[in-house]
C-alpha cells in the first residue's frame, strides 16, 4: 500500500481537472492505497470558497470534497497566503487581519507550504492537478 497525497492547483470551476483529481483522489483510495491528505494551492483554493455558488443542475464540487473527506478521513488543507491573495479567508485570518468577515468553508483548513513538504517526505507519491 502506498501513501499518495493529491494537490489541486486549478481552480473550483471552468475546466473538468476539479473533477478530474476528484476522480484520482477516488481511484487511489479504491485500490487500497492510503491518501494522506488533499492540499490546495495557487487557484485550487477557491475550492474552499464559501460564496461559490453552482446552478441547480451542475456539479458541486466543494460538497464532493466534503463527503469524500468526511468519509476516509482526509484532511482538506488549503495554503494560507494563496488563500488570502485570491480573498478565501478563513475565520482566524480574518481576525488576525483585522477582516469583518471570512469565507472559508469547513472541512477545509489552513496551512503553510511547510505542511504539503511535510508530507511530501512521506509520501510515496504526489499527483498535481
Amino acid at each position: 500500500m502506498s501513501k499518495f497525497i493529491i494537490q489541486v492547483t486549478c481552480s473550483a470551476y471552468g475546466d473538468s481537472a476539479s473533477y478530474r483529481a476528484l476522480a484520482a483522489a477516488k481511484a487511489v483510495i479504491d485500490s487500497g492505497h492510503e491518501l494522506t491528505k488533499i492540499f490546495f494551492y495557487r487557484d485550487g483554493v477557491s475550492h474552499a470558497n464559501a460564496l461559490l455558488c453552482p446552478a441547480s443542475d451542475e456539479f458541486n464540487i466543494y460538497l464532493r470534497w466534503k463527503q469524500l473527506a468526511a468519509q476516509y478521513d482526509i484532511p482538506l488543507i488549503c495554503c494560507v497566503s494563496a488563500a488570502l491573495r485570491r480573498g478565501v479567508v478563513a475565520e482566524q485570518e480574518a481576525n488576525e487581519e483585522g477582516l469583518i468577515g471570512f469565507n472559508a468553508m469547513l472541512p477545509f483548513t489552513m496551512a503553510g507550504l511547510g505542511e504539503l513538504i511535510t508530507g511530501i517526505k512521506t509520501a510515496d507519491r504526489v499527483i498535481t492537478f
